[in-house]
């Protein structure tokens, strides 16, 4: 990364000055922003869906860690408490039933099974090089499930679980660590000459020239050596450059940790189906509002009301034909949303953005305010955000957007880290599918919560969706 005294001073001023603020409104709720399906219509979605001939591509940001994983192990060898004592038994007391299990080495298991293998070097056996290396890979590289004698991990499974929603062929776009490319790409080859399936598995990694500066709280940049400034990556907003490149018909988003056993994963591709299927069906009714270069107007009142497109319908009267025409041919985007059970993380909101307007906002939690009016109105929320979208990034011509012309700059975030035992700040750019997606077209969509099955630790591989 290059830093010149403009980046150093643009990072320094969005760290330290004033911060935009998220204005909410008010949640989207079921007919207020959110759209609830009945089961017949469920049905006709999923059918349009599976009568198209486009073969969509996933977009899948799978760069992280899974070090995170495994942190109780190490809280617990390092500072024990009643917390993390208790996950570590639970991991101990189902050992067995975890995928990696199968990767654990006979003398290791004859160990543990003889009770001659002390905790911290276990720890050290499951996570560093010597052993498995778990803590060394990409989460999207740590076994998750097995299936008789094999085990797959979520690269594998998502390719697989793609194939089998369109008919054996599949198209992935990984956003991943350069240095596991190629191990990741081998595991994807594994399952594609075991499986059968046409799987096309593509690759790119974060831009390094978008990282942030670290700065001290005291203004300062912070060094890694002399000359040399501490950088961080700028968040998955950064990977809207990636997104950027992608030239699919129709792109399905979804988080690398949220992908369920294949016995129990058909609610999640019904969904996407679902999602897909409306995504079609706007895009149709879209330029069926436009005739000839002329709107439609009262046609286009009933589509805003019937998917609930905007806070109000009043603007159609108030723009010209060929203003109209802009707003329609913009990205538009359909998101899953489940009922908010208190997940960590965004959700739906409408939101009054500088120039007035309210517009649907994916907002996270960090980008509002902790007291007051703001977080009375965050806690009110009835959805949460478990990252599932159906996307098209062209105008109703087809023709591809410049998605970068649709993001909204202000939406970044300001981070707060340890570094040497103090802290530092830096700034992240507009997350991927909350600033940076801002101006986008918005549909939000009911799906079931049995899609939503993220592995934050390793303990969550023990839920139902899972085994």
């Amino acid at each position: 990364m290059t830093i010149t005294d403009t980046i150093i001073s643009h990072q320094r001023a969005q760290v330290f000055g004033d911060h935009p603020k998220v204005n909410l409104v008010e949640p989207c709720r079921i007919g207020n922003g959110i759209l609830q399906v009945t089961p017949e219509m469920k049905g006709y979605y999923r059918k349009l869906y599976n009568s198209t001939k486009v073969l969509p591509g996933f977009f899948i940001p799978a760069s992280g860690s899974g070090s995170r994983m495994f942190q109780f192990l190490y809280d617990f060898i390092e500072e024990p408490n009643d917390v993390n004592r208790g996950q570590v038994e639970r991991f101990l007391n189902h050992l067995e039933d975890f995928a990696f299990y199968r990767k654990i080495d006979r003398p290791m298991k004859d160990r543990l099974e003889n009770g001659k293998v002390d905790l911290s070097g276990f720890v050290r056996y499951i996570v560093s090089e010597e052993g498995l290396g778990l803590g060394m890979l990409p989460k999207g590289l740590v076994p998750f499930h097995y299936y008789g004698y094999f085990i797959l991990n979520p690269f594998q499974e998502h390719v697989l679980q793609a194939a089998t929603l369109n008919g054996g062929i599949s198209k992935a776009h990984f956003t991943v660590n350069p240095k596991f490319k190629k191990l990741i790409a081998d595991s994807i080859e594994e399952v594609r000459r075991l499986s059968g399936y046409d799987i096309i598995a593509e690759f790119s990694c974060q831009d390094e020239d978008t990282d942030s500066i670290a700065f001290s709280t005291d203004g300062d940049i912070v060094e890694v050596e002399p000359g040399r400034a501490l950088t961080r990556p700028s968040g998955h907003g950064a990977l809207l450059d990636n997104l950027n490149e992608m030239d699919d018909a129709i792109l399905f988003i979804k988080n690398i940790d949220n992908v369920q056993h294949g016995s129990v994963s058909e609610h999640s591709m019904d969904d996407f189906r679902l999602l897909g299927g409306i995504l079609l069906e706007v895009n149709e009714k879209l330029r069926q509002v436009v005739s000839g270069g002329e709107v439609d107007r009262e046609a286009l009142k009933l589509l805003i009301s019937e998917y609930q497109l905007a806070y109000s319908t009043m603007f159609v009267d108030e723009l010209t034909d060929r203003e109209l025409i802009d707003w329609m041919n913009r990205p538009r985007r359909v998101c899953g949303m489940v009922k908010n059970e208190g997940q960590p993380g965004g959700g739906p909101f409408w939101v009054k953005n500088k120039n007035g307007k309210v517009s649907k906002q994916i907002v996270e939690k960090a980008q509002i305010s902790n007291e007051g009016e703001q977080f009375t109105v965050m806690v009110k929320s009835s959805h949460f955000n478990p990252v599932m979208l159906a996307c098209d990034v062209h105008d109703l011509n087809g023709n591809k957007l410049n998605l970068k012309n649709f993001r909204d700059d202000d939406s970044y975030f300001v981070v707060r880290k340890r570094y040497h035992g103090k802290d530092i700040l830096f700034a992240e750019q507009p997350g991927l599918w909350n600033g940076g997606m801002a101006d986008w077209m918005t549909i939000f969509v009911e799906v079931s919560s049995l899609s939503f099955s993220p592995v934050k630790t390793v303990l969550d591989l023990l839920d139902t969706a899972h085994r």
